[in-house]
């Protein structure tokens, strides 16, 4: 299993990725709609995996 330290670090890098992503999406709404929406698709289920990191997260803090 991973350290604290080590999922702590996967949760700032999925947000950063996230937060670029919608940037984006945001750019790309009007020219490129496809590729806007692939990319709100991908930034979701990166959404998904760092709230799962962020229960895990919670759950390494709380056992220590």
């Amino acid at each position: 299993m991973p350290s604290l330290a080590q999922m702590t670090g996967s949760l700032h890098i999925h947000n950063f990725y996230i937060g670029k992503l919608k940037a984006k999406q945001a750019q790309l709404f009007e020219s490129d709609p496809e590729l806007a929406q692939l990319l709100d698709n991908v930034a979701e289920v990166l959404s998904g995996h760092a709230v799962t990191l962020a229960d895990e997260i919670a759950e390494l803090e709380c056992e220590e």
